[in-house]
């Protein structure tokens, strides 16, 4: 009971202050509502110096989180792409932030069209837990480059990650610049429901429903970057040593708790066992052994840990086949949280595995027969956040993109289109909406404002009234054909 009302009054005491911060924020932003091209550079300059100054700390800070967090991981995964990201943004802002110029018709001549690139104002963004510096740098590089002020609230599954985000952030920036929220669920609830100008959700899709429902009181803009379940489609004629290995690594990354991991495989029913095995050897080579090796990341807390027991033990009493990838045989059931890379064959749409989204390291295989039962099969489901096809033949990769539908997609990889600067990233349907990353970032948090100028002479007065005169035909006649 004192627990509980400790947690309160720490919570209202964080809300109230993610209040203030909102004010000063407003405020610092109508003093200045468009800050120049330097001062952007030199804000994305001084986050990229803060991240390279304190990224073993933040590397250890993910490990402690996670109990085991491959520290290769962490720097391929959150580290890398978050200074790639700022390097391409200051390379290329020069270029975005410039009003481009847009086409006048012959009917409103001699005129000028402009769009220019407003800041909109306080953007907020919700961080999940499963990349916490990455997801948590990824938009505030767009909402920097675009001249907005941002708040940035963390996970409460991630408190060293989170406070120390915080520690490094408030070095380097005012509060009124970039601030960092901590706290439990219910700051987070209120969080989105300040009146952002704009507000970017990256997690669940139940979660995602919430945030969106919450933004529309305020008519603020929203980008969700959710999940779903996103297909591995193998092909009946690509070298599935080639598909395993790669599906095995998109899968075994962060043990499966990504956004856009492979969720569930389909391939040929008689290439499945073929597939199986390639993907017990795949997986041994890169993950010898499991409980004591740093390589191989843990289950983020007990409540995932056991969510996905669930799965296998529902799978299992529904019939399907449960095959433990373990290559030394290891006892990791006391307390490591590590789960080994499990196969599920021979599922059913009633299982768990095959309903929700897994997002950790259990592959379930669906077989089929043709190609187009496959698609169909991909198609009768919502649209997936990523979607992975294997095939060599340039044919059939094109067939495969026109048939279907997702967020993004990668040809004989997995994974790989998020990190690519030039590539929007975002979802579609339940798997979310809006983009950001590189250009498609800088737009997301930019008012893209509309600009008609003329200057003395007035070519709109031929249709002023009086109607019906010879005028009014002429230019009727010009234009209505």
């Amino acid at each position: 009971m004192v627990a509980t009302v400790v947690q309160l009054t720490e919570s209202n005491s964080q809300i109230q202050q993610t209040h203030r911060v909102f004010e000063n924020q407003k405020k610092a932003f109508r003093n200045n509502p468009k800050p120049s091209l330097t001062e952007r550079k030199e804000n994305l300059k001084r986050l990229k110096r803060v991240l390279l100054a304190n990224q073993d700390r933040l590397l250890e800070a993910i490990d402690r989180d996670f109990s085991c967090r491959s520290k290769d991981e962490s720097l391929v995964a959150e580290v890398m792409p978050s200074i790639q990201g700022i390097n391409y943004t200051l390379k290329n802002l020069d270029s975005w932030v410039k009003p481009s110029k847009r086409h006048v018709s012959v009917l409103f001549q001699p005129a000028s069209n402009k769009v220019y690139y407003q800041p909109k104002g306080v953007v907020g963004v919700i961080v999940p837990w499963n990349y916490p510096l990455y997801l948590a740098v990824g938009p505030l590089i767009a909402s920097m480059a675009a001249g907005n002020r941002t708040m940035i609230k963390m996970s409460e599954f991630t408190p060293h990650t989170s406070s120390l985000f915080k520690e490094i952030i408030e070095s380097m920036f005012p509060e009124d610049l970039v601030a960092v929220i901590t706290g439990e669920a219910d700051v987070a609830a209120d969080f989105s429901r300040l009146p952002f100008d704009h507000l970017l959700f990256t997690g669940s899709t139940s979660v995602g429903k919430l945030v969106m429902k919450a933004a529309a009181e305020n008519l603020t803009p929203v980008t969700l970057e959710l999940g779903g379940k996103s297909p591995a489609l193998v092909s009946p004629d690509v070298p599935l040593e080639d598909a395993a290995q790669r599906i095995v690594f998109g899968k075994a990354l962060n043990a499966g708790q990504t956004c856009v991991a492979p969720d569930y495989v389909l391939c040929p029913a008689d290439r499945v066992p073929a597939f199986a095995e390639e993907v017990r050897a795949k997986f041994a080579e890169m993950y010898p052994s499991l409980r004591d090796n740093d390589d191989y990341t843990a289950i983020i807390n007990e409540r995932q840990y056991d969510r996905l027991q669930g799965y296998l033990d529902d799978a299992r009493a529904k019939g399907a086949d449960i095959i433990e990838v373990n290559p030394a045989n290891e006892n990791l059931k006391d307390g490591t949280r590590k789960i080994p890379l499990t196969l599920v064959l021979n599922t059913t749409p009633d299982m768990k595995v095959m309903q929700d989204e897994i997002f950790g390291p259990i592959l379930p295989v669906v077989s089929y027969d043709q190609l187009d039962d496959a698609i169909q099969y991909i198609n009768d489901r919502p649209h997936p956040l990523a979607l992975y096809y294997f095939g060599y033949g340039k044919s059939l990769q094109q067939h495969v993109i026109e048939a279907t539908n997702s967020g993004g997609m990668c040809i004989n990889d997995v994974l790989m289109h998020v990190a690519q600067d030039d590539l929007p990233f975002g979802g579609i349907g339940e798997s979310g909406m809006g983009h950001y990353h590189g250009k498609e970032g800088f737009l997301t948090f930019s008012h893209q404002r509309a600009i008609f100028a003329k200057q003395k002479f007035n070519s709109g007065k031929f249709v002023y009234p009086p109607h019906g005169t010879a005028a009014h035909r002429m230019i009727y006649k010009l234009f209505i054909r």
